[in-house]
């Protein structure tokens, strides 16, 4: 049985792009906003610093399950990405609430 290093080194470079471009928006799907902030290879102290904030701050934001929307967006732009909001509900396709992150 092959490692999954060995499969990898014979694969084309398009393939081990595609493949890791999967991998990322599949760990993406789900993900702390400790596991965000790694996985952008950001530690608490470079975030704080891009957010003004103490670094305890961004430690107890983490830790967090009931952030402001204009937190989680500061968060998130900090890292250089952007905040969307998606309703999802049974039997119907999910809407983009648009305007609501950007709200001040």
């Amino acid at each position: 049985m092959k490692s999954l290093d060995q499969m990898m080194k014979k694969m084309s470079p398009e393939d081990k792009a595609r493949i890791e471009t999967r991998a990322r928006e599949i760990i993406a799907e789900e993900m702390t906003l400790r596991e965000l902030r790694k996985a952008h290879r950001m530690t608490q102290k470079n975030l704080a610093t891009a957010l003004n904030v103490g670094q305890d701050q961004i430690s107890r934001m983490e830790k967090r399950s009931d952030l402001l929307i204009s937190t989680l967006r500061s968060y998130v732009e900090a890292m250089g990405g952007t905040l969307t909001l998606v309703a999802e509900f049974p039997n119907q396709k999910a809407v983009i609430l648009p305007g609501i992150s950007s709200i001040d």
